[in-house]
Formats: C-alpha cells, structure tokens, sequence
C-alpha cells in the first residue's frame, strides 16, 4: 500500500479520498489554488502545496504543477477525483513517465472511451448496443444536419468529448438545429477544448441508468449494480438513487452483463461507470437500453452505491492501484437496501438554476451517521467562487427501501440550512416529495415538464414576516438582566415607543412596527408595496429567542458563522422557525425553505442616475458573444448577448422592447449585479 497520495482536486471529493486515506493510514498532500487558500481540503490534509491562480487553466489543470508538488513532497501517486483531469489520458502519461502511479485506468482505456464517437464503434464490437445515430468525424453543418433529418427530430446533439450535460443541446425543429449546433460546439471548445459533436436519436421517455463497475490488474472486473440518474436538469444529474426503481431482474442482468463486457474489452482496471440510455416508454425491458458512455473515473453519485453494497470505492482504487486484486469477487457482492443522494448547489432554481456565489455565513447540516452521510467540502464562512462548480453537499441517506430511505432525505433537506447564497435547497425537497418521484415514474424529462412547480417558492407567512421584523430590529437579542429598566425599549408619555424597521424580501420593502409594553413585544407589518397586515404579540424568550404568545412557534437563532447539528429524522416541533443572521440580512428557515431578508442601512443610498430598464449580469461570467450593438433597436426576448459561467452557457435575452445605449464587450469578465445592456431612456 502506498505511503503518500497527493490528490490532484479540491472540494468535498478531495476531503472524500482524503478520509478513506486517513482510514488506511496513507498520508495525503492537497493541491490548492489562490482561492482555495482556506479551503477545507487544505486544512484536513498532511501536506498542502500551491499550484498557481484561480483559474482552472492555471491552477487544477497544471499537469507539471501538480506532478511538481507530488514529486517534492515525496508522494508516491496521484488520485486524480473527478473533473479537472481526471479523464486526461496525456496527463496519466505524465504520472507514469514521472515515475508516479495515476490511481486510475491505463491512459489506454482512457483515450478507448474518451471520445464518445470511438467509444460507440468500439462497444459495437464488443456487442454491447448503442443508441442509434451519426457518429462520424465529418463536422460540416451540412452534412450534420442531414443525419439529423435522417435520424429523425427530437435529436440530441452532444460533444464527443467530457461529460456533464455540456455541449448538449435537444433540437426539436430543423429550423433549430444550426444556432443549436452552434452553441453546443462553442460549449464543448470551452469546456473541453474539442468542438465535434456527435448526433443522436432523442428518447421520447428516457431513463438514465448506469452501471458501476470496477476491474484490476489481473484481467478481473466485476459491477456494483446499477445507479438511477433520471432526475436531472440542463442534463445534469440532481437527484440519484441505488437501485433503480422498477428494475426487473432480467434487464439487470442484460446491462450489468454488458458493463462488465464494454470493462473487459478495454482490459479496464479502477472505478468506471458505465451510462446507458433507457427507453421507460413502455416499463423497463430488457431490449430497450443503450450504451451512452464510459466515465473513466469515480462518480459524482459513488456514494448510494457505497450505501447499497458497503462497499468503500476509494479504498478499493487504492488497493488495486497499488497492485492488489479487487478484494471481493461478483458472488460476494450484494444489495442491501436503497440510496439516495442529493446535490446541493448554490444556484437560483427560479431563474433557469443559474449557478450563483456568495459566502456561507450560516451552514448547517444534518447530523451524520450510518444512514446518513455530508459529503461537503466546505464550511461556514467559505465562499462559492465563480472559478469552480457551486456544489455546496451532497447529501446521502439510506434505509431498508426505497420509501423509508426517500423520507429521511426530505427529513434531511428540511433540517439544512444555508444563508448567504440562493440555493437549490427547497427545489431539491419539492423534488424529494413530488408524488411522480416519490413512485419512481421518473425520466429525464420529469424535472422540465413540472419546473414551474417545483421551484415555485411559497410567499413569507405574516408569522415569517414578523420574525424577521423583530429579529432585524435587535430586540430578540436583548439578554436577561436583574436591572428592571433594562426590560424598556423606549419611553414617551402615555404611549410606548415605537421601534421602526425597515426589511426588503425581495423587491418589496416592509415596514415594521416593534414595541413593547409590560415585556410583551408587539410587531406590526405592513408592506409599502402591498399593505401586509398583522398584529402579532411576541413575548421574549431568556434563550434570546422569541415565541409568538398563544402558540408553540419557537425561534432558534444563530449568529453569523455559527453552526449546529441535528438528527435528521427529529423533525422540529410544530411552527418552529430558526433564523440566521448575517451582514445585512436576515434568513428565516421553515422547512426546506430560507427566506431571506435585507436589513437596508438608513446610511445608504441607492444610485439613482441609473438608466431605467437596465439589465444585470445574473451571475458572475464572460461575455461570450454579443449579438447586439449601441444603436439597436430590439424587442423583447430577442437575445442579446451569451454569457458563460461555470462552463456552461447562458443566454440572456432583451428584457423588453426598446433602443440600446450601452452593452457589454465581447470577452469581459463580469461579476453578479454588473450592467451588461443599459437602454435609451424613454423621452
């Protein structure tokens, strides 16, 4: 077994290799860039090296860097996670010829399975069945959009190259289908630095069900039964689960059979996963799946089938990869149970899940255990930079079958709690509860078809509302004292004092009212907007908290990047609120839902030379392309410029008819709230 492992990562994957590598006595060596300074994969590692600037080009995808610091620090191989380069065959060759080890597959199998075109001839081969479609070298518009008339529309344009939803683009329309193409190969170029594409028949109800498996260096592989990926949006995984719901033992055993074949012809060794694409049109048959893919590397998704199989993954690609063979054979692997994991990311459901930064002044999870597991690679304080992908946890849960493993991921959801981003938080619950989900009536399209509803956020109750009045206003905070004044907030003759405060939930400012008379605290609302009446009595709590008087709402507040943990499943009593409060803000938490408020400061004053109908990056990104000019006149909807961010690609469309004055350069790199169009004024 090795000694020493550097982990070419960051985030909650390499704080994940990290705590197996701890298990087995290994040291390990992290890798940081400039904004991962802090991070908690820096701080949980033996050894840290910095390997240059923020940007991924600079930094994580510095093969010489990396290889450099392995090399100083005495490590013995490279655990590559997943992304960056993980599936980078020239980088393995560099491992190798450094005299490393890459804990990984061959950079042979990489480079067989890299490109999705080659992939799919070679599994043809192997008898493994693809999904029909052109998967030639040939990229002339012509030519592609012919295939796809052939094909027959819906198609799927996909980049040959990488993974995770990007340069993927569904086409319905032949009159779609090159502004389509174009922006998949101009996705696929930034992502992965290879724009072809290949063309694919598109599934009319496709389930996405993989399959993991695992081989070593003695010609031995085996699967670890099958992944359900279905629920996804913009074509990336949100929600997954082990086993798949409504698998039949005889389409198990047809794909599992063809995973472990498609392993065996490229002579694979370490975790793989192989993706097929189901047609669930008429119930789960046995003739009816298709290769997609091989990922030559762990999962985002490896831990509902750690949760399944109690089967540690990183510690088997350390034992294979330091020589063993895989330590149980295909009879002594069995299932026990279900999984589910969430992903939880910083970005706004309710706008397209735009990704979104800021900093975690309030982070608390759920209480871990064995039916539970946070797999975060962050803490309260850190922020979400817009250099890496805004996964804030992933959020795992097991039970005894699917209905009881499903439950205690809501119970886990509605115990979570962040403040200081928008998160998919309350999305992912209204997921978790949905009644098509929580049957296993799921596909890919499920998240698209009911998106309206399932990110549509409750309005703030009155009761919400007050809460954050009283909490915004300093009067929860006011400690026990044996000083009888100390219980009055103000005095005037004959009439209590009235505390003003302002708060704004969303684009609504409210005006409270908090006085208190005799120790009982009474707050008043009532929207400048939209009147929001309500009078009610809150009595203080010596805890600091406070309690609506004549009910059993509780409030528990925590300050500014103070945590606390709870077993999930110890659901809060009825009406109870937990509130955070952070610079300039106040969030309410009731269930799986955070409903921030700003806390103005009388202070500020607003930019009031701004020209009306302005329109504001949604996230921090680059101005990819510019399809508009001063000058122009446009109409609502028409698109204007594409924006990248995270990698993937985001249009962003005339907010309404009028002249532009101003807009963006191509190439600039903007921050959330930056004016990217400002229009001519209307005389």
């Amino acid at each position: 077994m090795f000694r020493k492992i550097l982990i070419a990562n960051r985030g909650e994957i390499a704080v994940r290799v990290m705590r197996t590598a701890r298990k087995m006595s290994v040291l390990t060596v992290a890798v940081y860039s400039d904004a991962d300074a802090r991070a908690l994969h820096v701080a949980m590692a033996d050894e840290a090296v910095h390997i240059g600037p923020s940007p991924v080009s600079e930094s994580y995808l510095r093969a010489d860097k990396i290889i450099e610091a392995a090399l100083s620090t005495g490590a013995e191989a490279i655990h590559p996670g997943y992304g960056f380069l993980s599936e980078n065959p020239d980088f393995v060759d560099k491992v190798s010829a450094a005299g490393l080890v890459f804990i990984g597959p061959s950079a042979k199998a990489i480079r067989a399975m890299g490109l999705k075109d080659a992939a799919k001839a070679l599994m043809e081969k192997a008898g493994v069945p693809v999904v029909p479609g052109y998967h030639g070298d040939t990229q002339a518009l012509v030519l592609l959009a012919t295939k796809a008339r052939e094909i027959g529309y819906p198609v799927l344009i996909k980049a040959r190259a990488g993974g995770g939803g990007k340069g993927m683009r569904r086409v319905d329309h032949a009159d779609d289908f090159a502004d389509a193409l174009a922006g998949a190969k101009r996705e696929a170029k930034s992502a992965f630095g290879d724009d072809h594409v290949l063309i694919e028949k598109y599934v009319d109800k496709p389930r996405h069900i993989e399959v993991q498996v695992f081989g070593d260096n003695f010609g031995n592989a085996v699967h670890l039964f099958e992944r359900d990926c279905s629920a996804q949006r913009r074509h990336q995984k949100v929600i997954e689960e082990a086993p798949a719901p409504g698998m039949t033992p005889e389409l198990r055993a047809a794909m599992t059979d063809a995973a472990v074949k498609a392993a065996k012809a490229i002579s694979y060794s370490g975790a793989g996963t192989i993706e097929f694409i189901v047609d669930a049109s008429k119930g789960l048959k046995a003739d009816r799946f298709w290769f997609m893919e091989m990922n030559t590397r762990l999962q985002v998704e490896h831990p509902v089938t750690e949760m399944v199989t109690g089967v540690d993954l990183v510690e088997w690609q350390l034992r294979v990869a330091s020589g063993e063979p895989l330590p149980k054979s295909q009879q002594e692997i069995a299932l026990d149970g279900h999984a589910f994991e969430a992903r939880l990311y910083a970005e706004d459901a309710t706008k397209g899940f735009l990704p979104a930064t800021g900093t975690l002044h309030h982070l608390n999870f759920p209480k871990a255990g064995n039916e539970i597991r946070v797999e975060t690679g962050v803490r309260g304080g850190d922020s979400i930079s817009p250099y890496y992908d805004p996964m804030i946890a992933k959020l795992v849960t097991h039970g005894p079958d699917r209905a009881s493993a499903l439950a205690l991921l809501a119970a886990t959801l509605e115990q979570t709690e962040v403040a200081g981003s928008v998160t998919n938080l309350a999305f992912l619950a209204a997921l978790a509860t949905d009644p098509d989900f929580a049957s296993g009536d799921v596909d890919t399209g499920l998240i698209g078809r009911k998106q309206d509803s399932l990110t549509a956020l409750p309005a703030p109750s009155p009761d919400i509302i007050a809460t954050a009045a009283l909490a915004a206003s300093g009067l929860d905070e006011r400690r026990p004292s044996s000083d009888p004044w100390s219980a009055l907030a103000g005095y005037a003759h004959f009439h209590p004092v009235a505390r003003k405060t302002r708060i704004r939930f969303r684009d609504e400012e409210i005006l409270a009212r908090v006085t208190v008379v005799d120790g009982v605290v009474k707050v008043a609302v009532e929207g400048a907007a939209a009147p929001l009446p309500l009078e009610g009595r809150v009595t203080a709590k010596r805890s600091g908290g406070v309690q609506a008087a004549g009910s059993d709402a509780s409030l528990q507040a925590f300050q500014d990047g103070e945590q606390d943990s709870r077993t999930a499943g110890s659901t809060p009593s009825r009406g109870e609120k937990r509130l955070a409060k952070w610079p300039g803000h106040v969030t309410i938490f009731e269930g799986a839902v955070g409903y921030d408020f700003a806390v103005p400061d009388p202070l500020d004053r607003a930019d009031e030379t701004e020209a009306a109908g302005s329109m504001r990056a949604p996230m921090p990104g680059l101005v990819k392309l510019v399809r508009a000019a001063a000058g122009d006149l446009v109409k609502k909807g028409q698109p204007l410029l594409i924006l990248e961010a995270m990698k993937m690609e985001h249009t962003i469309n005339a907010s309404h008819d009028g002249e532009i004055a101003e807009i963006a350069s191509e190439g600039s790199q903007v921050t959330e709230g930056t004016v990217l169009v400002r229009f001519v004024e209307a005389s």
